[in-house]
């Protein structure tokens, strides 16, 4: 077990970070599954007012953010330095643009006069985007810190974690905006 953790690339307290947060999002998303079960068409009425063509936008924002994480991981073993902070402020950037676009959304969804109460699907909407939506802005600001790091075991730990915040998206983004 000793050798496992020892390949991994990061801190191992992150690692259970990780693991964590993907089964609060695997539970969610479990629920969310559940639940459209018992109001199939409740769900595809409510599915409709969802912006398929930003979210599908933002997964790829999220997966190219993803890239230059890896890519700073790279730099930062190679000891460039300001190619590791070039790549992770591209990652950033692309982050915000994320939050930009899903805030959009919630703007449009709160024109509309839609909430979380309007409909379960709302519901576990809000729940789960809103709890990714901050783990983008954690995965930004620890992205930042580790940018002014020069170890680059820092910049694995940080861009696990923003790997981790592009799986939850790539799990999101089928089963809420996709799958009828």
């Amino acid at each position: 077990m000793s050798d496992l953790l020892d390949e991994l690339p990061g801190e191992p307290m992150m690692w259970v970070l990780i693991v964590s947060e993907l089964l609060v999002f695997g539970a969610g998303l479990v629920a969310f599954m559940a639940m459209r079960l018992t109001d199939p068409t409740g769900f595809a009425e409510a599915q409709a007012h969802l912006h398929r063509v930003g979210a599908a936008f933002n997964t790829g924002v999220l997966v190219t953010s993803g890239l230059f994480a890896a890519l700073a991981v790279r730099a930062a073993h190679a000891g460039r330095a300001r190619r590791k902070q070039a790549l992770l402020g591209a990652a950033m950037a692309l982050g915000v643009v994320f939050l930009i676009v899903k805030g959009v959304e919630y703007a449009d969804k709160a024109a509309q006069g839609i909430s979380y109460e309007t409909h379960a699907f709302f519901m576990f909407y809000y729940l789960l985007t809103g709890f990714h939506a901050a783990h983008v802005v954690a995965g930004i600001a620890l992205l930042g810190l580790v940018a002014l790091v020069k170890d680059p075991h820092a910049t694995e730990t940080g861009a696990a974690f923003w790997h981790m915040v592009d799986l939850v998206w790539v799990l999101l983004f089928p089963v809420i905006y996709l799958i009828r």
